[in-house]
């Protein structure tokens, strides 16, 4: 991965496990993964390496509906988890971003949680994966606002967290 990739640190006052475990179970994710207001209907997680999450993402109005998909490389639990991330269809075919035609067809994630004190600090590192030069400058264009609709993803993480322990 190049330097241009993200890089998002965030502490969660929640075990190791519990992190790994609604990262990971398709009961929890669909609960807050994804950004604010919109709703996520996991239509298939398999967390294993190959294996495939399939979901579809909509709007608060229900106007706006998008398909993504993970292609999990690595799973390592409860401290490691490694994918690559795409628009698809419904089918899980990866297509090109609906927001711009350059946005990489792939962008590989790697998540680390490590356990501190009880409460666990969860590094996200992504980045395009296979990119050409339009695409990496459509990606660097954009991290800023990827990271901060990280940041809005991980407060409903922070919030369901709390509501499961």
């Amino acid at each position: 991965m190049n330097t241009q990739g993200l890089l998002l640190k965030r502490e969660f006052d929640a075990p190791r496990e519990l992190v790994f475990e609604v990262w990971t179970n398709p009961a929890h994710f669909g609960n807050w993964w994804g950004p604010k207001g919109f709703s996520l209907e996991v239509a298939k997680m398999d967390v294993r390496p190959g294996g495939m999450f399939l979901g579809c993402q909509k709007s608060p109005d229900g106007q706006q509906a998008m398909w993504g998909k993970f292609v999990y490389q690595e799973v390592q639990a409860p401290e490691k988890l490694v994918w690559v991330q795409s628009f698809s269809d419904e089918e899980g075919n990866t297509v090109r971003a609906p927001f711009n035609p350059n946005w990489p067809l792939e962008i590989l994630n790697i998540l680390t949680l490590e356990e501190n004190e009880g409460k666990t600090v969860l590094t996200l590192q992504g980045g395009p994966l296979n990119a050409s030069k339009e695409e990496q400058e459509a990606f660097d264009s954009m991290a800023p606002m990827v990271a901060q609709g990280f940041e809005g993803t991980f407060e409903q993480l922070a919030n369901y967290l709390a509501s499961q322990q």
